[in-house]
């Protein structure tokens, strides 16, 4: 995977409902620690690294790279989006398409934040891209994301066998822009 390229980053910050979308700041990075330490967060993502490496190797400001989005609600990051091409796909329907990505933390979810910062996330993309498609792929037993990404509007493309478990492929068509 690869950031956007070329495209003017940092944004100004994508505002929705509830949520901002904004780049990644040094005030995030315990978050960033607990997100991709934890056990429930990483279920279907191969497992959590270790906290003590994640404090020992973490940059000050993490993740700061197109396409990196901290999901802020009410002046708290709650998670992240990541929007990356998908350079190196093991899948030839995904290769070099824009790859959407999401972690959020375990007390954020079932409240629609997912969905709201994803939305606003492809609106954007949208604008930058206009015309691309962007794939997503998630683990069939994910029913969570299963869910989110038929919400988003991506079909599946097909099933295959990774990392020990069925995953899912899908693909969310390019938004035509208007004339």
């Amino acid at each position: 995977m690869s950031d956007l390229g070329s495209v003017a980053w940092p944004p100004e910050p994508i505002r929705s409902e509830r949520l901002v979308l904004r780049a990644p700041e040094a005030r995030d990075r315990a978050v960033f620690v607990e997100l991709l330490a934890s056990a429930e967060v990483h279920t279907y993502l191969g497992g959590p690294r270790p906290r003590a490496e994640l404090e020992r190797e973490m940059p000050g400001v993490p993740e700061r790279w197109p396409g990196s989005f901290v999901v802020e609600l009410d002046g708290s990051m709650i998670g992240q989006i990541l929007l990356r091409r998908a350079t190196e796909h093991r899948r030839p329907a995904a290769a070099g398409k824009a790859d959407l990505g999401y972690l959020f933390l375990p007390r954020a979810w079932g409240s629609g934040y997912a969905a709201e910062a994803c939305a606003a996330a492809l609106g954007w993309f949208d604008g930058v891209f206009p015309g691309e498609p962007v794939v997503l792929t998630t683990q069939t037993a994910n029913t969570g994301s299963m869910r989110l990404a038929a919400k988003l509007g991506f079909t599946e493309v097909e099933r295959f066998r990774a990392w020990d478990a069925e995953q899912w492929l899908g693909l969310r068509p390019p938004v035509t822009p208007s004339a």
